[in-house]
């Protein structure tokens, strides 16, 4: 996804233009260098600390920040990739930070594990993915930072720190989610449980009646979430609970029908013709919002949390305290009728229940999410200002890895352990080595 020229393992170039997997942001770093081991990420973060170049590593950029962007030495981790360990009894996998988590939940499947929840995709590394906060929904579980249990980075001096509750647990506490500041995560320790089954049921509702009932459905699902379409009064909701089996997969015709034809192929030229022709937006809206019906299937963790994106889009999402949720959906939709706003991806909501960690996005309070996209190409700039004041009226903090225009400042207000990780930060790398302009602006310098 990524354009940028790397070497062979553990050899390094200068480096083409790399872009993330939107388009919205670009890079030219002065060289890619693509590590076949754990002691030459080392000797590579020393070389350009000396040289005084800084360093970022970069997943498969799926996100919509340039939280990994750099003129310096960009780091590509996909040869440090695989399970390097299982400990059944402990109910933990060890993974190697380039592994992707299609591969991490393909793996962990043919051994009879699985991990508690996912997102909705699967393409990111497990270290991308888990430096930016990634999360699914979930009445109970929460975010795949949160299922850490351990992880190893290679510091602004080279060294490699382990770091778990017990072995530097105030590193621990802020690295699960480091956004790339505090150093470059060469493997994580995640919390696993034997492969159970899930049933998921989707069903189209009404915008009024998702809305006034949230909290019921909430608190009567494992997972829920919806989709609202702008434009209408139209939602698809997914409750995923937990079932003895057997897996009931969608046949492949309703497979291909649902998450192929009408997810992803009508979904491109939907977008594509709203792009072309903006006024066309709420009729089209109005007929995909009814286009997705009802149904039921059973099958494993992974291949009911996740599925196939392949229109492109560029992405907001902010978290709020799961009781001001509605409200600030409300007034989302009150904003887009009244505006001359045409806004052809549908609206997500998911929940995540509070966790421990200094900046994840659910630190400390029970969440509700909101995102809003807009397909590639498209401006998005009018609809995510209107979006982030509604969002930050709630106290809302958005996602590490995807547009907002929040900084320090703001961040100092929303969390209440943000100098915690600028302590940890100010510690381990006083020079910088892994700072970026999009660091500067919500961490401070």
């Amino acid at each position: 996804m990524a354009t940028a020229t790397a070497g062979t393992a553990g050899n390094s170039r200068p480096a083409t233009t790399w872009h993330n997997w939107a388009g919205n942001v670009t890079a030219t770093p002065a060289r890619v260098v693509t590590p076949a081991s754990v002691g030459e990420l080392q000797e590579t973060v020393r070389r350009a600390a000396e040289e005084g170049l800084r360093v970022k590593a970069v997943g498969t950029g799926h996100s919509f920040t340039a939280a990994a962007a750099t003129d310096g030495v960009l780091v590509r981790p996909q040869a440090l990739a695989g399970i390097r360990a299982i400990d059944r009894t402990a109910g933990t996998v060890t993974v190697e930070a380039g592994t992707t988590l299609k591969d991490l939940n393909r793996a962990l499947a043919r051994e009879g594990l699985s991990l508690t929840n996912m997102g909705d995709i699967m393409e990111q590394t497990v270290s991308g993915a888990t430096s930016t906060g990634t999360h699914g929904t979930g009445r109970d579980s929460a975010s795949i930072a949160a299922q850490i249990r351990g992880l190893e980075l290679v510091t602004a001096d080279g060294r490699l720190l382990v770091c778990s509750e017990k072995e530097n647990p105030e590193v621990f506490a802020a690295a699960r989610i480091g956004i790339g500041a505090l150093g470059i995560v060469t493997a994580i320790t995640f919390a696993v449980e034997p492969l159970f089954f899930l049933t998921a049921r989707e069903e189209p509702m009404g915008f009024d009646r998702v809305t006034a009932e949230f909290e019921e459905h909430f608190a009567e699902n494992e997972h829920f979430e919806f989709y609202w379409f702008p434009h209408t009064g139209n939602c698809n909701t997914k409750r995923n609970n937990r079932s003895q089996g057997p897996a009931a997969p969608p046949g492949p015709v309703s497979a291909w029908v649902e998450d192929e034809l009408l997810s992803n192929g009508l979904f491109q030229v939907v977008n594509s013709l709203g792009r072309a022709v903006p006024a066309t937006i709420p009729s089209i809206a109005r007929v995909a919002s009814r286009a997705l019906s009802a149904r039921t299937y059973t099958d494993i963790p992974y291949k009911v949390f996740t599925s196939p994106r392949r229109v492109r889009f560029v992405e907001m999402e902010y978290a709020l305290p799961r009781e001001r949720v509605v409200d600030a959906l409300r007034e989302l939709r009150a904003m887009v009728d009244r505006s001359g706003l045409r806004i052809s991806f549908p609206v997500e909501v998911r929940t995540a229940p509070a966790d421990d960690i200094t900046l994840s996005t659910a630190s400390g309070r029970e969440t509700a999410y909101v995102a809003v996209h807009m397909y590639r190409g498209t401006p998005y700039q009018a609809y995510f200002t209107a979006a982030e004041r509604i969002f930050t009226a709630h106290g809302g903090r958005p996602h590490w890895g995807k547009v907002h225009t929040r900084d320090a400042e703001y961040f100092a207000q929303v969390y209440p352990r943000f100098g915690e990780f600028t302590a940890v930060r100010d510690r381990l790398d006083p020079g910088r080595v892994f700072g970026n302009d999009y660091l500067r602006r919500v961490l401070g310098d």
